[in-house]
């Protein structure tokens, strides 16, 4: 049957873990009076006694006995007063260890999911930042695919960077900066110069760049307003993109910063994409179990400094 006594008395097994008591315990030890522990304890005598009397409900014993020499340990207060003051220590060091990281020693790596375009955009500048902050961390870039939610998870992968539109509940999301879209040319290219319209996108040779979340909204924008390119080179990449737009005539359709990069690589033109495909925000991604691990969030934050757009982070 349970127990039924007032607020003030009752006590329960957790008691004997309540640092508050186990505080108290050590300075009646030491100070062999209650008036010094409330004072000590920034706490009125009532109370010390209503939480003495928990104390020794606890370990059924009186404890602490008032004599003229003030309030005397029993030999069962003597045996405890050495596991009592080694369980406050265990507290003191729960309550002051929270986990730091320090980027100029850490030595570790970090997994982060993003897109091939990514490996070009953001990486390399990602890589200069931590190499500058931190010596000793590895980066690995790992692909954005159907097993990324698990992997931010289990810990596995630390973030993910890009258009991400299938996680569900228990990620956090930051917006870092939206896309819209531009087409490349070579630079010297016959028949496409300062002016480019949407009959110049319609009659000229087209390489399609069929991976990614950005190639599904732009084939679906193409195939709502009726436009047939005509594609003569398809890619699962960008890797030996700049190259082949250089010595061709071929047009390619791609998210701008993808784009402006590619172009001050292979000397390319950069127009206005004349074809109204919608704009997508590229975010950075994680598990809600790594929210206020200090190394996922140095990293994070690193992120933030680097490719924010003043977009405030939201949790799905």
């Amino acid at each position: 049957m349970p127990r039924t006594q007032s607020a003030e008395t009752t006590s329960t097994s957790s008691d004997l873990f309540d640092a508050k008591l186990l505080r108290l315990f050590d300075l009646l030890y030491h100070t062999r009076s209650v008036t010094r522990a409330a004072e000590e304890l920034g706490l009125s005598q009532p109370t010390i006694s209503i939480w003495l009397a928990k104390l020794r409900t606890q370990f059924n014993d009186p404890l602490f006995v008032r004599t003229s020499e003030g309030m005397q340990p029993t030999p069962r207060a003597d045996a405890l007063i050495g596991t009592v003051r080694t369980a406050l220590e265990s507290f003191r060091l729960l309550s002051a260890s929270e986990p730091v990281f320090n980027p100029a020693t850490a030595v570790r790596s970090f997994r982060i999911c993003m897109t091939d375009a990514s490996h070009i955009t953001l990486l390399p500048q990602l890589l200069s930042h931590v190499r500058a902050l931190a010596p000793n961390v590895r980066l690995d870039a790992a692909r954005i695919d159907d097993d990324m939610p698990l992997a931010l998870q289990t810990g596995d992968a630390d973030i993910a960077i890009g258009l991400v539109p299938q996680l569900e509940a228990g990620f956090y999301q930051q917006t870092l900066f939206t896309q819209d879209w531009v087409c490349l040319a070579n630079s010297a290219h016959p028949r496409i110069g300062k002016t480019f319209n949407l009959k110049h996108y319609k009659e000229e040779a087209h390489i399609l760049i069929a991976a990614g979340t950005g190639a599904v909204l732009q084939s679906e924008a193409l195939k709502r307003q009726r436009i047939n390119r005509r594609v003569l080179l398809e890619l699962p990449g960008f890797l030996g993109l700049p190259a082949i737009l250089a010595t061709t005539d071929l047009i390619v359709t791609l998210p701008r910063q993808i784009g402006e990069s590619l172009a001050r690589l292979g000397g390319l033109q950069v127009l206005d994409c004349p074809v109204a495909i919608p704009s997508f925000t590229v975010k950075q991604h994680w598990h809600a179990r790594y929210h206020n691990d200090p190394a996922n969030r140095w990293l994070r934050g690193v992120c933030a400094d680097l490719f924010l757009n003043s977009k405030p982070f939201t949790k799905k």
